[in-house]
Protein backbone atom coordinates (compact mmCIF):
# COMPACT_ATOMS: atom_id res chain seq x y z
CA UNK A 1 0.00 0.00 0.00
CA UNK A 2 1.26 3.51 -0.85
CA UNK A 3 -0.85 5.68 1.49
CA UNK A 4 -1.22 9.43 1.27
CA UNK A 5 -2.54 11.92 3.79
CA UNK A 6 -3.97 15.12 2.33
CA UNK A 7 -4.74 18.26 4.31
CA UNK A 8 -6.97 20.95 2.82
CA UNK A 9 -8.69 24.00 4.20
CA UNK A 10 -8.94 27.76 3.99
CA UNK A 11 -5.98 29.98 4.70
CA UNK A 12 -5.39 30.56 8.40
CA UNK A 13 -7.16 27.42 9.62
CA UNK A 14 -3.97 25.61 10.65
CA UNK A 15 -3.18 23.25 7.75
CA UNK A 16 0.58 23.48 8.20
CA UNK A 17 0.29 23.09 11.97
CA UNK A 18 -1.56 19.79 11.73
CA UNK A 19 0.90 18.57 9.10
CA UNK A 20 3.73 19.21 11.55
CA UNK A 21 1.92 17.54 14.45
CA UNK A 22 3.41 14.16 15.21
CA UNK A 23 1.11 11.15 15.10
CA UNK A 24 3.36 8.61 16.80
CA UNK A 25 6.48 7.63 14.87
CA UNK A 26 4.60 7.12 11.64
CA UNK A 27 4.57 10.77 10.62
CA UNK A 28 8.00 12.19 9.94
CA UNK A 29 7.72 15.82 8.87
CA UNK A 30 9.92 17.08 6.08
CA UNK A 31 8.96 20.32 4.41
CA UNK A 32 9.25 20.32 0.62
CA UNK A 33 8.88 23.86 -0.62
CA UNK A 34 10.10 25.70 -3.66
CA UNK A 35 9.87 29.45 -4.03
CA UNK A 36 9.53 30.77 -7.56
CA UNK A 37 11.61 33.88 -8.21
CA UNK A 38 10.27 37.04 -9.82
CA UNK A 39 12.23 36.26 -13.00
CA UNK A 40 10.90 32.71 -13.23
CA UNK A 41 7.79 31.43 -14.97
CA UNK A 42 5.09 30.56 -12.44
CA UNK A 43 4.53 26.83 -12.03
CA UNK A 44 1.80 25.50 -14.24
CA UNK A 45 -0.56 22.94 -12.81
CA UNK A 46 1.04 20.19 -14.91
CA UNK A 47 4.49 21.02 -13.57
CA UNK A 48 3.20 21.08 -10.01
CA UNK A 49 1.48 17.73 -10.43
CA UNK A 50 4.55 16.09 -11.98
CA UNK A 51 6.93 17.36 -9.29
CA UNK A 52 4.51 16.44 -6.49
CA UNK A 53 4.11 12.89 -7.78
CA UNK A 54 7.89 12.57 -8.02
CA UNK A 55 8.29 13.62 -4.39
CA UNK A 56 5.49 11.33 -3.22
CA UNK A 57 7.18 8.39 -4.95
CA UNK A 58 10.53 9.30 -3.39
CA UNK A 59 9.00 9.52 0.11
CA UNK A 60 7.26 6.17 -0.34
CA UNK A 61 10.55 4.62 -1.44
CA UNK A 62 12.03 5.53 1.95
CA UNK A 63 9.16 3.84 3.74
CA UNK A 64 7.74 7.16 4.94
CA UNK A 65 4.24 8.60 4.79
CA UNK A 66 3.84 11.66 2.50
CA UNK A 67 1.52 14.48 3.54
CA UNK A 68 0.09 16.71 0.82
CA UNK A 69 -0.89 20.12 2.23
CA UNK A 70 -2.90 22.25 -0.14
CA UNK A 71 -4.36 25.72 -0.09
CA UNK A 72 -4.63 26.08 -3.86
CA UNK A 73 -7.05 23.20 -4.14
CA UNK A 74 -7.13 23.34 -7.93
CA UNK A 75 -3.51 22.13 -7.87
CA UNK A 76 -4.04 19.70 -4.99
CA UNK A 77 -6.91 18.00 -6.79
CA UNK A 78 -4.72 17.42 -9.87
CA UNK A 79 -2.37 15.40 -7.67
CA UNK A 80 -5.09 13.50 -5.82
CA UNK A 81 -7.02 12.19 -8.80
CA UNK A 82 -6.05 10.40 -11.96
CA UNK A 83 -6.25 12.70 -14.96
CA UNK A 84 -9.82 13.58 -15.75
CA UNK A 85 -10.96 16.55 -17.78
CA UNK A 86 -8.50 18.17 -20.15
CA UNK A 87 -10.28 21.40 -19.35
CA UNK A 88 -8.76 21.32 -15.89
CA UNK A 89 -5.49 22.22 -17.55
CA UNK A 90 -3.36 19.16 -16.75
CA UNK A 91 -2.91 17.25 -19.99
CA UNK A 92 -2.48 20.18 -22.31
CA UNK A 93 -0.24 22.13 -19.94
CA UNK A 94 2.11 19.16 -19.81
CA UNK A 95 2.15 19.21 -23.60
CA UNK A 96 2.88 22.93 -23.45
CA UNK A 97 5.91 22.33 -21.22
CA UNK A 98 7.19 19.68 -23.64
CA UNK A 99 6.74 22.10 -26.55
CA UNK A 100 8.78 24.75 -24.77
CA UNK A 101 11.56 22.28 -23.97
CA UNK A 102 11.74 21.22 -27.62
CA UNK A 103 11.78 24.79 -28.89
CA UNK A 104 8.36 24.50 -30.54
CA UNK A 105 6.47 27.82 -30.67
CA UNK A 106 3.97 28.30 -27.89
CA UNK A 107 0.23 28.24 -28.49
CA UNK A 108 0.13 32.03 -28.24
CA UNK A 109 2.70 32.29 -31.03
CA UNK A 110 0.86 29.77 -33.18
CA UNK A 111 -2.59 31.17 -32.50
CA UNK A 112 -2.58 34.90 -31.83
CA UNK A 113 -6.28 34.70 -30.99
CA UNK A 114 -5.26 33.40 -27.55
CA UNK A 115 -3.76 36.80 -26.76
CA UNK A 116 -6.85 38.70 -27.94
CA UNK A 117 -9.32 40.43 -25.59
CA UNK A 118 -11.89 38.22 -23.88
CA UNK A 119 -14.78 39.29 -26.13
CA UNK A 120 -12.79 38.47 -29.28
CA UNK A 121 -11.80 35.06 -27.92
CA UNK A 122 -15.36 34.33 -26.87
CA UNK A 123 -16.67 35.19 -30.34
CA UNK A 124 -14.17 32.75 -31.87
CA UNK A 125 -15.08 30.13 -29.28
CA UNK A 126 -18.74 30.60 -30.16
CA UNK A 127 -17.92 29.69 -33.75
CA UNK A 128 -16.12 26.43 -32.90
CA UNK A 129 -17.73 25.38 -29.61
CA UNK A 130 -20.93 27.33 -28.81
CA UNK A 131 -21.74 25.08 -25.85
CA UNK A 132 -18.51 26.11 -24.08
CA UNK A 133 -18.92 29.76 -25.08
CA UNK A 134 -22.27 29.78 -23.30
CA UNK A 135 -20.69 28.47 -20.11
CA UNK A 136 -18.32 31.32 -19.38
CA UNK A 137 -18.89 34.84 -18.18
CA UNK A 138 -17.83 37.38 -20.85
CA UNK A 139 -15.15 38.72 -18.49
CA UNK A 140 -13.68 35.32 -17.58
CA UNK A 141 -10.79 35.49 -20.05
CA UNK A 142 -8.88 32.60 -18.47
CA UNK A 143 -11.65 30.04 -18.90
CA UNK A 144 -12.59 31.30 -22.37
CA UNK A 145 -8.95 31.08 -23.44
CA UNK A 146 -8.63 27.59 -21.96
CA UNK A 147 -11.66 26.26 -23.87
CA UNK A 148 -10.43 27.79 -27.10
CA UNK A 149 -6.95 26.42 -26.44
CA UNK A 150 -8.33 22.89 -26.06
CA UNK A 151 -10.02 23.13 -29.44
CA UNK A 152 -6.86 24.42 -31.12
CA UNK A 153 -4.70 21.75 -29.52
CA UNK A 154 -6.96 18.75 -30.07
CA UNK A 155 -9.10 19.75 -33.03
CA UNK A 156 -12.16 18.80 -30.99
CA UNK A 157 -14.61 20.99 -29.05
CA UNK A 158 -13.94 20.90 -25.32
CA UNK A 159 -17.66 20.27 -24.72
CA UNK A 160 -17.41 17.07 -26.77
CA UNK A 161 -14.34 15.92 -24.81
CA UNK A 162 -16.09 16.71 -21.51
CA UNK A 163 -19.11 14.61 -22.49
CA UNK A 164 -16.92 11.69 -23.55
CA UNK A 165 -14.85 11.76 -20.37
CA UNK A 166 -17.97 12.04 -18.23
CA UNK A 167 -19.27 8.86 -19.83
CA UNK A 168 -15.93 7.20 -19.13
CA UNK A 169 -16.04 8.24 -15.47
CA UNK A 170 -19.57 6.90 -15.12
CA UNK A 171 -18.47 3.59 -16.59
CA UNK A 172 -15.57 3.44 -14.13
CA UNK A 173 -17.90 4.19 -11.21
CA UNK A 174 -20.27 1.40 -12.24
CA UNK A 175 -17.46 -1.16 -12.20
CA UNK A 176 -15.69 0.28 -9.16
CA UNK A 177 -16.82 -2.27 -6.59
CA UNK A 178 -15.87 -5.22 -8.78
CA UNK A 179 -12.42 -3.74 -9.35
CA UNK A 180 -11.97 -3.06 -5.64
CA UNK A 181 -12.49 -6.76 -5.00
CA UNK A 182 -9.57 -7.44 -7.33
CA UNK A 183 -6.98 -4.83 -6.34
CA UNK A 184 -8.16 -4.08 -2.80
CA UNK A 185 -8.09 -0.29 -2.89
CA UNK A 186 -10.08 1.19 -5.73
CA UNK A 187 -9.54 1.71 -9.42
CA UNK A 188 -6.92 3.17 -11.67
CA UNK A 189 -9.45 4.88 -13.93
CA UNK A 190 -9.91 8.55 -14.66
CA UNK A 191 -11.38 10.46 -11.74
CA UNK A 192 -10.27 7.90 -9.15
CA UNK A 193 -7.83 8.62 -6.32
CA UNK A 194 -4.22 7.87 -7.29
CA UNK A 195 -3.34 6.53 -3.85
CA UNK A 196 -5.14 5.07 -0.85
CA UNK A 197 -5.92 8.43 0.70
CA UNK A 198 -7.44 10.00 3.78
CA UNK A 199 -8.27 13.71 3.62
CA UNK A 200 -8.46 16.15 6.50
CA UNK A 201 -10.43 19.34 5.99
CA UNK A 202 -9.21 21.80 8.63
CA UNK A 203 -12.25 24.02 9.08
CA UNK A 204 -13.22 26.92 11.36
CA UNK A 205 -16.34 28.85 12.15
CA UNK A 206 -16.46 31.83 9.78
CA UNK A 207 -16.54 34.70 12.29
CA UNK A 208 -13.70 33.27 14.36
CA UNK A 209 -11.62 32.62 11.26
CA UNK A 210 -12.16 36.13 9.88
CA UNK A 211 -10.99 37.65 13.15
CA UNK A 212 -7.94 35.40 13.07
CA UNK A 213 -7.19 36.36 9.46
CA UNK A 214 -7.29 40.09 10.26
CA UNK A 215 -4.80 39.58 13.08
CA UNK A 216 -2.66 37.48 10.77
CA UNK A 217 -2.45 40.33 8.23
CA UNK A 218 -1.46 42.75 11.00
CA UNK A 219 1.31 40.35 12.00
CA UNK A 220 2.48 40.06 8.38
CA UNK A 221 2.70 43.85 8.13
CA UNK A 222 4.82 43.93 11.29
CA UNK A 223 7.03 41.15 9.89
CA UNK A 224 7.82 42.99 6.67
CA UNK A 225 5.01 42.54 4.14
CA UNK A 226 5.35 46.18 3.05
CA UNK A 227 9.08 45.77 2.51
CA UNK A 228 8.48 42.64 0.43
CA UNK A 229 5.88 44.46 -1.66
CA UNK A 230 8.35 47.32 -2.12
CA UNK A 231 10.95 44.88 -3.53
CA UNK A 232 8.39 43.65 -6.05
CA UNK A 233 7.44 47.23 -6.91
CA UNK A 234 11.12 48.15 -7.42
CA UNK A 235 11.51 45.13 -9.69
CA UNK A 236 8.68 46.40 -11.91
CA UNK A 237 10.21 49.88 -12.08
CA UNK A 238 13.58 48.44 -13.06
CA UNK A 239 12.03 46.33 -15.83
CA UNK A 240 10.03 49.30 -17.11
CA UNK A 241 13.22 51.37 -17.30
CA UNK A 242 14.60 48.62 -19.55
CA UNK A 243 11.52 48.76 -21.76
CA UNK A 244 10.19 45.46 -20.42
CA UNK A 245 6.55 45.15 -19.39
CA UNK A 246 5.85 42.82 -16.48
CA UNK A 247 2.64 40.80 -16.83
CA UNK A 248 0.93 41.45 -13.52
CA UNK A 249 -2.05 39.21 -14.34
CA UNK A 250 -0.28 35.93 -13.55
CA UNK A 251 1.95 34.18 -11.08
CA UNK A 252 3.21 35.88 -7.95
CA UNK A 253 1.82 39.24 -9.09
CA UNK A 254 -1.77 38.20 -8.42
CA UNK A 255 -1.02 36.87 -4.94
CA UNK A 256 -2.67 38.72 -2.08
CA UNK A 257 -0.57 41.57 -0.77
CA UNK A 258 1.23 43.24 -3.65
CA UNK A 259 -1.68 44.42 -5.76
CA UNK A 260 -3.53 45.74 -2.70
CA UNK A 261 -0.48 47.69 -1.47
CA UNK A 262 0.55 48.98 -4.91
CA UNK A 263 -1.53 52.23 -4.72
CA UNK A 264 0.35 53.19 -1.54
CA UNK A 265 3.72 52.44 -3.15
CA UNK A 266 2.77 54.50 -6.20
CA UNK A 267 1.79 57.41 -3.98
CA UNK A 268 5.13 57.20 -2.17
CA UNK A 269 6.94 57.49 -5.49
CA UNK A 270 4.87 60.42 -6.70
CA UNK A 271 5.65 62.34 -3.50
CA UNK A 272 2.68 64.68 -3.82
CA UNK A 273 0.59 63.38 -0.92
CA UNK A 274 0.92 64.71 2.60
CA UNK A 275 2.08 62.51 5.45
CA UNK A 276 -1.49 62.32 6.75
CA UNK A 277 -2.81 61.35 3.32
CA UNK A 278 -0.13 58.69 2.92
CA UNK A 279 -0.94 57.16 6.28
CA UNK A 280 -4.66 57.07 5.44
CA UNK A 281 -3.89 55.43 2.09
CA UNK A 282 -1.59 52.93 3.78
CA UNK A 283 -4.30 51.90 6.24
CA UNK A 284 -6.82 51.66 3.40
CA UNK A 285 -4.49 49.37 1.45
CA UNK A 286 -3.90 47.19 4.51
CA UNK A 287 -7.65 46.91 4.93
CA UNK A 288 -7.84 45.82 1.28
CA UNK A 289 -5.34 43.05 2.07
CA UNK A 290 -7.60 41.89 4.89
CA UNK A 291 -10.69 41.99 2.67
CA UNK A 292 -8.97 40.03 -0.11
CA UNK A 293 -7.72 37.47 2.42
CA UNK A 294 -11.22 36.92 3.80
CA UNK A 295 -12.63 36.62 0.28
CA UNK A 296 -9.94 34.13 -0.70
CA UNK A 297 -10.70 32.10 2.39
CA UNK A 298 -14.35 31.91 1.36
CA UNK A 299 -13.37 30.88 -2.14
CA UNK A 300 -11.22 28.04 -0.78
CA UNK A 301 -14.10 26.76 1.33
CA UNK A 302 -16.48 26.87 -1.64
CA UNK A 303 -14.00 24.85 -3.69
CA UNK A 304 -13.89 22.13 -1.02
CA UNK A 305 -17.67 22.12 -0.57
CA UNK A 306 -18.32 21.87 -4.29
CA UNK A 307 -15.41 20.82 -6.53
CA UNK A 308 -13.55 18.54 -4.14
CA UNK A 309 -16.68 17.06 -2.61
CA UNK A 310 -18.15 16.32 -6.06
CA UNK A 311 -14.90 14.70 -7.21
CA UNK A 312 -14.87 12.52 -4.09
CA UNK A 313 -18.54 11.68 -4.59
CA UNK A 314 -17.86 10.55 -8.17
CA UNK A 315 -15.06 8.33 -6.85
CA UNK A 316 -17.36 7.09 -4.03
CA UNK A 317 -14.83 8.38 -1.49
CA UNK A 318 -16.64 11.08 0.52
CA UNK A 319 -16.32 8.80 3.57
CA UNK A 320 -12.56 9.49 3.47
CA UNK A 321 -13.03 13.24 4.08
CA UNK A 322 -12.72 14.21 7.76
CA UNK A 323 -13.58 17.68 9.06
CA UNK A 324 -11.31 18.90 11.88
CA UNK A 325 -12.65 21.82 13.91
CA UNK A 326 -9.88 24.40 14.38
CA UNK A 327 -12.19 27.21 15.52
CA UNK A 328 -10.63 27.28 19.00
CA UNK A 329 -6.84 27.17 18.67
CA UNK A 330 -6.51 27.00 22.47
CA UNK A 331 -8.24 23.61 22.35
CA UNK A 332 -6.16 22.31 19.45
CA UNK A 333 -5.12 18.99 20.97
CA UNK A 334 -8.66 17.83 21.75
CA UNK A 335 -10.30 19.22 18.61
CA UNK A 336 -7.61 18.52 15.99
CA UNK A 337 -4.61 16.45 17.10
CA UNK A 338 -6.40 13.61 18.89
CA UNK A 339 -9.17 13.07 16.29
CA UNK A 340 -6.67 13.11 13.43
CA UNK A 341 -4.45 10.60 15.26
CA UNK A 342 -7.38 8.18 15.61
CA UNK A 343 -8.15 8.40 11.91
CA UNK A 344 -4.51 8.00 10.84
CA UNK A 345 -4.06 5.01 13.13
CA UNK A 346 -7.11 3.29 11.62
CA UNK A 347 -5.92 4.19 8.13
CA UNK A 348 -2.42 2.74 8.54
CA UNK A 349 -3.53 -0.27 10.59
CA UNK A 350 -6.30 -1.24 8.17
CA UNK A 351 -8.84 -0.99 10.97
CA UNK A 352 -12.42 0.33 10.76
CA UNK A 353 -12.51 4.09 10.28
CA UNK A 354 -14.35 6.39 12.69
CA UNK A 355 -17.58 7.92 11.41
CA UNK A 356 -16.52 11.28 9.86
CA UNK A 357 -19.52 13.01 11.48
CA UNK A 358 -18.49 11.78 14.93
CA UNK A 359 -15.37 13.94 15.24
CA UNK A 360 -17.14 17.17 16.24
CA UNK A 361 -20.39 19.10 16.03
CA UNK A 362 -18.93 21.21 13.21
CA UNK A 363 -18.06 18.01 11.34
CA UNK A 364 -21.57 16.63 11.84
CA UNK A 365 -23.28 19.80 10.61
CA UNK A 366 -20.92 20.39 7.68
CA UNK A 367 -21.00 16.83 6.35
CA UNK A 368 -24.73 16.37 6.97
CA UNK A 369 -25.45 19.46 4.88
CA UNK A 370 -23.44 18.05 1.98
CA UNK A 371 -25.05 14.62 2.23
CA UNK A 372 -28.56 16.10 2.22
CA UNK A 373 -27.94 18.16 -0.87
CA UNK A 374 -29.26 16.38 -3.95
CA UNK A 375 -27.23 17.62 -6.90
CA UNK A 376 -29.34 18.89 -9.76
CA UNK A 377 -28.29 18.09 -13.32
CA UNK A 378 -28.60 21.78 -14.09
CA UNK A 379 -26.01 22.58 -11.41
CA UNK A 380 -23.43 20.34 -13.08
CA UNK A 381 -23.37 22.35 -16.31
CA UNK A 382 -22.20 25.94 -16.27
CA UNK A 383 -24.13 28.24 -18.56
CA UNK A 384 -24.13 32.02 -18.67
CA UNK A 385 -27.51 33.72 -18.47
CA UNK A 386 -27.76 37.52 -18.72
CA UNK A 387 -30.48 39.51 -16.99
CA UNK A 388 -31.25 42.36 -19.38
CA UNK A 389 -33.07 44.27 -16.63
CA UNK A 390 -30.22 44.25 -14.12
CA UNK A 391 -27.41 44.07 -16.70
CA UNK A 392 -25.84 41.18 -14.79
CA UNK A 393 -24.57 37.82 -16.06
CA UNK A 394 -24.97 34.62 -14.05
CA UNK A 395 -22.79 31.58 -14.73
CA UNK A 396 -25.21 28.80 -13.77
CA UNK A 397 -28.90 27.97 -13.54
CA UNK A 398 -28.57 27.96 -9.76
CA UNK A 399 -27.21 31.52 -9.73
CA UNK A 400 -29.97 32.57 -12.12
CA UNK A 401 -32.70 31.10 -9.90
CA UNK A 402 -31.25 32.91 -6.89
CA UNK A 403 -31.03 36.16 -8.85
CA UNK A 404 -34.58 36.25 -10.22
CA UNK A 405 -35.98 35.50 -6.76
CA UNK A 406 -33.83 38.13 -5.06
CA UNK A 407 -34.99 41.52 -3.79
CA UNK A 408 -32.58 43.44 -6.03
CA UNK A 409 -34.02 41.87 -9.20
CA UNK A 410 -37.60 42.47 -8.06
CA UNK A 411 -36.82 46.12 -7.30
CA UNK A 412 -35.23 46.46 -10.74
CA UNK A 413 -38.35 44.96 -12.35
CA UNK A 414 -40.58 47.47 -10.55
CA UNK A 415 -38.30 50.35 -11.54
CA UNK A 416 -38.26 49.18 -15.15
CA UNK A 417 -42.08 48.92 -15.17
CA UNK A 418 -42.38 52.48 -13.80
CA UNK A 419 -39.98 53.77 -16.46
CA UNK A 420 -41.96 52.02 -19.15
CA UNK A 421 -45.22 53.55 -17.86
CA UNK A 422 -43.66 57.00 -17.70
CA UNK A 423 -42.25 56.72 -21.22
CA UNK A 424 -45.63 55.50 -22.51
CA UNK A 425 -47.36 58.44 -20.82
CA UNK A 426 -44.92 60.93 -22.34
CA UNK A 427 -45.37 59.36 -25.77
CA UNK A 428 -49.15 59.60 -25.47
CA UNK A 429 -48.88 63.24 -24.38
CA UNK A 430 -46.64 64.17 -27.28
CA UNK A 431 -48.52 62.18 -29.95
CA UNK A 432 -50.67 64.33 -32.37
CA UNK A 433 -54.42 64.12 -31.65
CA UNK A 434 -57.19 64.27 -34.21
CA UNK A 435 -59.90 67.00 -33.91
CA UNK A 436 -63.53 66.52 -34.75
CA UNK A 437 -62.98 68.03 -38.22
CA UNK A 438 -60.29 65.42 -38.93
CA UNK A 439 -57.32 67.78 -38.47
CA UNK A 440 -54.55 66.98 -36.03
CA UNK A 441 -52.71 69.04 -33.47
CA UNK A 442 -49.79 68.46 -31.16
CA UNK A 443 -51.06 68.41 -27.58
CA UNK A 444 -47.83 69.81 -26.29
CA UNK A 445 -48.15 73.06 -28.33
Amino acid sequence: MEPLITIVGATGTGKSKIARDRSGDSLQWRDYQRCVGLDEEPWRIGTFRKESLRLIKEIHSRGKLPILVGGTHYYTQAVLFNDTLVGEGVVEEDQGVEKEQKGIPSDSEMWSILDAPADVMQQKLREVDPAMADRWHPNDARKIRRSLEIYLQTGRPASEIYAEQKRQKQAVAESKHELEAVNGHGTEGAGQLRFPTVLFWVHSEKEKLNSRLDKRVDAMIEQGLLAEARKMWDYIQEKQSQGITVDKTRGVWISIGFKELEPYLNALREGTASEKELEALKQSCIESVKTSTRQYSGKQVRWIRNKLWNALAEADMTHRLYVLDSSDVDDWTRRVTEPSERVVHAFLSNEPFPDPKSLSELARVTLSEKEQQSPSPADDVAKCITCEVCRKTMTSQKQWDIHINGHAHKRALKAAAKRAQREEFLRSRSAPKEDADGSTKDETT
